[in-house]
């Protein structure tokens, strides 16, 4: 069975690395960032795939090769407070159109799926317009929809919650009633639950998926060795400077990291509160979010202490590449070049499970469904419960 799949915002390449560990071959890629394609090639120097450094909005559906699946990435600027809310009319999000009229143009040829990835401010951007929107203008080009989110700390010592959105080819608009039992879950939280519920003019595709594996992995499971030597930790006074920074509550989690008797890991970002850049500690072992490096607090910083000691860092892109799954990636570009494409980037082993749980069993029965059952779309009217059992599996 060929997996063949198209990455529109392609970024560094973490979507491709996800679904090359299921078995998938990226033939054609866009981005239009030429910093971004350097750390691609990179990675993915090969023939196969066709990389198009571009504008979305330029893309004709019939240069696109026949694929399988069309992935999309897309800008989430414009869909978090850090964008002001302007969603997909957004300068950047508005891009997510220039994906839906690639994939109309590419006609007859459209891929039996698609998958979306974003911030799960998408769910409430512009009070859950942009998302229905998005959801409706994929139903047009004759995609059921399913959505999820997912955490990347059940895979990775991050925090990193994302939405997605599976789009199922269908093959007219026959409607068949069937009430089903959405279970609430950490993948669809009450919040998802109840969008599906209250907008049943989207076509809606269902799927019970397992349940999320549990973190095994920590902070300090990705932190490399820097020698105490190196440039790279912070000067006695910048450390004191961010230490200065923290409120009495963080401090006094500095404090209790600084009395054990061996080392600890914690990380801080810098947030303005009240009017003030404030040091903000994190020492769960895991990770904030990472995001890309525009200005000091988009930089996050490694907190470590023992020893009646502390010092301190930014993280290292290695440690990003770790921190997103990609732990054997090329990088060979200078520091804030790597932030930025990890922070633009996708978890790896979030795509893999999706791939594994979702789009490879999907494809495989849009293929083997008889056509009489293939040319009919469900409408479905959905009872809602929570799962207690997903909701004790940790």
């Amino acid at each position: 069975m060929e997996l063949r799949a198209a990455e529109f915002f392609a970024g560094i390449g973490l979507m491709r690395m996800g679904l090359d560990r299921e078995g998938w071959s990226t033939v054609w890629a866009n981005d239009i960032d030429e910093k971004k394609r350097e750390m691609y090639r990179a990675n993915f120097n090969d023939d196969a795939c066709e990389f198009v450094l571009g504008d979305v909005h330029g893309i004709d559906g019939k240069d696109i090769p026949d694929i399988e699946l069309a992935t999309a990435s897309f800008p989430c600027n414009d869909l978090s407070l850090a964008g002001a809310r302007h969603g997909l009319a957004g300068m950047q999000s508005s891009a997510f159109w220039g994906f839906i009229d690639a994939i109309k143009s590419m006609d007859h040829r459209r891929p039996p799926l698609v998958l979306l990835e974003n911030v799960a401010g998408f769910l409430t951007s512009n009070n859950g317009n942009d998302f229905r929107d998005a959801l409706l203008a994929l139903n047009r080009l004759g995609y059921a929809v399913d959505t999820f989110l997912i955490d990347a700390a059940r895979f990775v010592p991050q925090s990193r919650q994302r939405l997605f959105v599976v789009g199922m080819k269908a093959k007219d608009n026959r409607l068949q009633e069937e009430t089903i039992t959405l279970l609430q879950s950490d993948l669809r939280p009450p919040a998802l639950a109840d969008f599906i519920i209250m907008h049943p003019e989207i076509r809606w595709a269902v799927r019970k998926l397992p349940f999320l594996p549990s973190l095994t992995l920590t902070l300090y499971d990705i932190i490399e060795d820097i020698p105490r030597s190196s440039e790279l930790w912070w000067s006695q006074d910048r450390c004191e400077y961010l230490f200065n920074q923290m409120s009495e509550k963080h401090r006094a989690e500095a404090e209790r990291m600084m009395a054990g008797s061996t080392w600890s890991y914690g990380t801080v970002f810098r947030r303005v509160r009240n009017g003030r850049s404030m040091g903000e500690l994190r020492t769960d072992g895991i990770a904030g979010c990472l995001r890309t490096p525009r200005g000091g607090s988009g930089r996050q910083i490694l907190f470590c202490a023992g020893k009646g000691r502390y010092r301190v860092r930014l993280l290292t892109p290695r440690e990003c590449a770790r921190l997103m799954g990609a732990d054997d990636y090329k990088i060979n570009v200078p520091l804030n070049q790597a932030l930025f494409g990890f922070g633009d980037a996708v978890c790896v082993p979030v795509i893999q499970w999706i791939a594994k749980n979702y789009l490879n069993p999907a494809l495989e029965e849009i293929r083997d469904l008889p056509l009489a059952l293939a040319q009919t779309c469900t409408k479905v009217t959905y009872k809602v419960v929570w799962n207690q059992e997903a909701q004790n599996h940790d």
